[in-house]
């Protein structure tokens, strides 16, 4: 053997090792500069979170970059797609606790609960049927506007096994009627005073905030305008929500793995077994582990800004593997179907709120 032959699986290894490093620079740079622009108060007052904006800076940068600089950063930009964005979704837990169910009780459960369910059915029979999009982008759409925005989405997508321009777009309309609703929600609480169908207590209102908007920079941009009552409830009926993220990738990945095992025994091609996204176990635990409280509360902090950094680039690996002709390629069904549940979630979130609460009198 010869010293060259030797020689080049190293070189190639430095190779791919310095790609590597390259792609999780560039991604890591974005996500400071989205955290960074998400702090501003213009954007802040509008519930643009730092993974909205990392996203939105990663399709700007991968568009106007040369394609032989983005293939440099492939392997690392890979990373931050899938093992970073894994590792963010299980510390994401860390956010909640067990106990954040007991500040809203069951009947913040179980409005939580139906806004989601028929919020993703209506986004499933709406869009496919209706709009004839592709599956993919109307389950990431209504995975988005029925559970926590750009971070179910980015959650769901290994699950669904999206494309990057599908994950793209379908955070696109979580920007677009989410930052609707920081100004809506206001003027609706408003309205409520002079007999509009609206929770009119701060409470009341909170809880239809946090069941029903998107992002939770969003619900915080939007109750907080209303007091600080409906901000705490709201944040915390939209931590509940959050916290079902799990169980529902749970179950929907068994939903399509026996969905493609039946195609499989059809004699269909793309029939495969079951996918588990051992992540959602993962979330499920730092949920758990949090909810002790044995932790530090400075190294849990400091855990929830490591994940934030971490969705954040993995956000911007996903704007930068997404090119603008593949979105424009969308065309306005995926807004055409994100207006459809947004005029869901206030009309039917309103009746939702109100019809329970009686129910459970």
């Amino acid at each position: 053997m010869t010293t060259a032959s030797l020689t080049a699986p190293a070189s190639n290894l430095i190779a791919t090792g310095r790609r590597l490093a390259a792609g999780l620079a560039l991604c890591a740079l974005l996500a400071f500069a989205g955290s960074r622009l998400a702090s501003l108060d213009l954007l802040a007052s509008h519930g643009m979170s730092a993974l909205t904006v990392a996203i939105l800076l990663g399709m700007l940068v991968g568009n106007l970059l040369p394609g032989k600089a983005l293939a440099v950063c492939g392997p690392g930009i890979g990373v931050a797609k899938q093992r970073l964005l894994r590792i963010g979704v299980i510390l994401f837990g860390l956010r909640l606790t067990v106990q954040d169910i007991g500040h809203v009780g069951w009947t913040g459960v179980l409005i939580d609960t139906v806004m989601l369910t028929s919020t993703f059915a209506i986004a499933c029979w709406v869009g496919i049927r209706w709009l004839g999009l592709d599956r993919k982008t109307a389950m990431l759409i209504g995975v988005g506007s029925s559970i926590c925005g750009a971070a179910a989405v980015v959650a769901a997508e290994p699950v669904v096994k999206g494309r990057a321009e599908q994950v793209t777009v379908a955070v696109a309309t979580v920007v677009v009627f989410g930052t609707l609703a920081t100004f809506l929600y206001p003027a609706l609480y408003a309205a409520a005073a002079h007999g509009w169908p609206f929770p009119t207590d701060s409470t009341g209102f909170g809880l239809y905030v946090g069941s029903t908007v998107h992002e939770v920079a969003q619900v915080i941009a939007a109750a907080r305008s209303v007091s600080p009552e409906a901000a705490g409830t709201a944040v915390i009926a939209k931590m509940v929500r959050v916290m079902m993220l799990a169980p529902f990738l749970l179950a929907l990945s068994a939903f399509l793995g026996f969905e493609r095992e039946e195609a499989a025994q059809h004699g269909h091609a793309g029939g495969r077994r079951i996918t588990i996204p051992w992540f959602a176990f993962g979330f499920i635990a730092m949920v758990l582990f949090n909810s002790l409280h044995v932790a530090p509360p400075r190294l849990v902090a400091t855990l929830v800004d490591v994940d934030t950094v971490l969705l954040a680039m993995a956000m911007a690996a996903l704007g930068l593997a997404t090119q603008v002709r593949a979105v424009r390629q969308a065309g306005t069904r995926p807004l055409l179907l994100a207006l459809v549940l947004f005029a869901w979630l206030v009309a039917g979130g309103a009746l939702v709120n109100a019809w329970i609460p009686r129910l459970l009198a």
